[in-house]
């Protein structure tokens, strides 16, 4: 049998193993895309016609070894290895999304590159306990949950926490610099701006529902006090205090949670709920999803999924940003606008700024366009592969340069 957990010990487990620290040497990449007709991207794609178009390559496996998984609206993800230079990363996984698209198109599907089903209100199609256990606990404040689980595509950047240094390369300044650069991301790659066919009046739609449907599992844990600038700590008291999102092997009938036990409270005892293990701990930190999730590296979480191949651009920009120490420095002090007096992080309104109004906002879109210059330069400097290089440049004209993010282009063409 497992061993029951005691509280010291989950907070000691939390520490070692969400910042595993050492120099930044390694990247991965996490694409998520929801997936319409190809000849009517308002007609409903069948669960079966889905099934049908992947079962080769998840029969198979992909060329260069990304793994593919669905989310429950039927959104298809592919999860690159961890690769040691993002240009490597990039290249493998492209080859790898263009198997996916070829399979996808035997069936006459496409992959849309939003951040948020733009036409339908899709049904959730993919059935597991933990999916049944989410949409029971998100119903219970409403229909951000739903959104979120069934129509919600974005891009993940993973990157090495940093390492036991007071540096631009510690695992503490990377933390915060990540959290600086989230709004940056969010405005400048806001691609989001409809649901169900009508303008929400957000350029990120999907972040405000992400900020929205459980802010005590999706806002950034240094809003935190008491922590004493140590993100280690932060995230122990945020992981033990976020309720349960749903609790394997619960019943014969589901995985649901007692309303509002958070795990630190199942620690200390629940009646009728037995004691937790390392392994429901384990399980517990897959179920929190604030914009930077640390899970032994970095996870940034806060970007909307992206129109074809202009993923490399945002997973460019994070990389660059945080493991160049030149750039880095650029980025905190293009960022300090953003955080009031005395903060070192930007607060919430920041984020709602960012995700309304992306980099038409003045002070962001000043923030935007000097983190674009610093990849750019950070890129020459290093004689960056010339395609890393063309697709920030392209970008940066196309969009941060006119104080445009790609949600603007599906906003206009909504309106013709």
């Amino acid at each position: 049998m497992a061993t029951a957990l005691k509280e010291d010990d989950a907070q000691a487990h939390v520490h070692g193993v969400c910042f595993k620290t050492g120099p930044p040497a390694r990247v991965g990449i996490e694409l998520e895309w929801i997936v319409h007709d190809g000849a009517d991207a308002r007609r409903v794609v069948a669960p079966e016609r889905l099934d049908e178009a992947l079962a080769p390559l998840e029969a198979k496996g992909l060329p260069f070894g990304s793994r593919l998984t669905r989310e429950p609206g039927g959104q298809v993800e592919l999860s690159s290895p961890p690769a040691d230079t993002l240009a490597g990363c990039a290249e493998d996984l492209r080859a790898d999304m263009v198997a996916l698209e070829q399979a996808l198109a035997a069936s006459g599907l496409v992959l849309a590159g939003h951040g948020l089903e733009p036409y339908q209100n899709p049904p959730r199609i993919v059935d597991h306990p933990r999916y049944r256990a989410m949409e029971a606990y998100f119903d219970r404040a409403g229909s951000w949950g739903r959104m979120m689980m069934r129509g919600t595509a974005s891009v993940q950047v993973n990157l090495d926490a940093g390492d036991e240094g007071s540096g631009p390369q510690g695992y503490r300044s990377r933390w915060e610099l990540a959290h600086r650069l989230g709004p940056v991301l969010v405005a400048a790659f806001a691609n989001s701006p409809l649901w169900q066919g009508k303008p929400t009046g957000w350029r990120s739609t999907r972040q405000l529902v992400w900020a929205r449907m459980d802010p005590g599992r999706t806002r950034p844990p240094d809003s935190l006090p008491g922590s004493d600038g140590d993100p280690r700590a932060a995230w122990a008291c945020y992981a033990l205090d976020a309720p349960l999102l749903c609790l394997r092997g619960a019943t014969a009938d589901g995985w649901n949670a007692p309303e509002g036990l958070t795990f630190r409270s199942w620690l200390r005892g629940a009646p009728g709920v037995r004691p937790p293990t390392l392994e429901d701990l384990d399980y517990h930190l897959t179920t929190l999803f604030p914009p930077v999730r640390p899970r032994g590296w970095l996870e940034l979480r806060m970007i909307d999924a992206q129109r074809g191949g202009d993923w490399i651009v945002p997973a460019t920009l994070a990389a660059t940003l945080l493991d160049d120490p030149v750039a880095a420095e650029a980025a905190w002090v293009a960022t300090e606008p953003l955080c009031a007096a005395g903060a070192t992080v930007p607060a919430d309104a920041i984020w709602t700024r960012a995700a309304r109004l992306g980099p038409a906002d003045p002070v962001l879109g000043k923030a935007v366009r000097a983190c674009f210059g610093a990849t750019e330069q950070a890129l020459a400097d290093r004689d960056a592969p010339g395609p890393l290089r063309a697709a920030v440049a392209n970008f940066t004209r196309r969009y941060a340069e006119r104080g445009r993010c790609p949600a603007d282009d599906l906003l206009e063409r909504s309106c013709r």
